[in-house]
């Protein structure tokens, strides 16, 4: 069995720490619903965990080709608002895998809850030793995983290893793309030593040495700055209080600081998010 390296462990301990499933049922019920019996759609304030939200993630979906009878796969799925997602919009079968035991956990019984856990299903791993054979799906999508994976080249080997020829790698992470130091904590760390956001030219040469063709690219920090102003001018118009549902779910009390932290980066143009999308080498051959 492979064993869990220490920055695995404590990237999982980040995301792990705030009994992300007790909290959401009591969000829930604050909101006026019955959390064993929703609607997919009353979860994305919170199921959603990368910039944009779903509005980001209909974005991505927008460029991709994605047939019901596809197996899809999620890399970094988090409590599982993408795999949802992409199941309700498309009818694709769709397998999630995180390495945060309790996001798996919660990804299941959130699936459960809105009567979706027969379209979507959610394994523990890491993306860097994914728990599935080679040529075991059709399309794969990793949104703001990176940043927590040192080794770049690996993900992206592992990724080829379980996709089929000819499928498609969408990407959607936080990269490095000037100069400045990140100030911490921002949501996907607490300190540096689990942060590992890169520039785009190093996806870009990981993929390429894995046998990936990159065919798309976007730079979405315009449309970052525009969420977030929006975001904002909710919560003003709310007089500042707290949704009943929320990212203070997944990030707990220092919410308010790692995404002013993010924001101040992305503004002053030391990161911003950026979408890839490649394509699996057709001769099923990685390098």
């Amino acid at each position: 069995m492979r064993q869990v390296t220490g920055i695995e462990r404590a990237v999982e301990d980040h995301y792990a720490a705030y009994n992300v499933l007790e909290r959401i049922r009591a969000g829930l019920v604050a909101g006026g619903h019955d959390p064993d019996r929703i609607a997919p759609d009353v979860l994305k304030p919170v199921d959603e965990f990368h910039i944009g939200g779903a509005e980001a993630t209909a974005t991505l979906l927008d460029g991709l080709d994605i047939a019901p009878d596809m197996d899809v796969l999620d890399i970094g799925s988090g409590i599982g608002g993408t795999a949802r997602l992409v199941a309700l919009r498309t009818g694709a079968r769709v397998c999630g895998v995180d390495l945060t035991a309790d996001f798996v956990r919660t990804a299941r019984a959130l699936s459960a809850m809105c009567g979706m856990d027969d379209r979507v299903r959610f394994e523990q791993g890491s993306a860097t030793a994914l728990p599935f054979p080679d040529d075991a799906f059709d399309l794969a999508l990793l949104l703001h995983v990176g940043m927590n994976i040192p080794d770049k080249a690996l993900m992206f080997r592992e990724a080829a290893r379980v996709l089929r020829p000819g499928a498609v790698f969408a990407v959607y992470d936080v990269m490095v793309v000037g100069d400045g130091e990140l100030t911490y904590p921002v949501p996907w760390s607490e300190t540096p030593s689990t942060s590992f956001a890169a520039p785009p030219q190093t996806y870009r040469q990981a993929a390429r040495a894995a046998g990936f063709d990159l065919f798309a690219e976007a730079d979405r920090r315009d449309v970052a700055l525009d969420f977030f102003a929006r975001v904002q001018a909710r919560a003003q118009a709310d007089n500042a209080r707290q949704p009943a549902l929320g990212l203070h779910q997944l990030m707990g009390p220092t919410v308010q600081q790692k995404t002013a932290n993010m924001v101040a980066a992305i503004r002053a143009g030391v990161i911003a998010p950026i979408q890839m999308t490649f394509r699996r080498d057709t001769s099923g051959v990685s390098p």
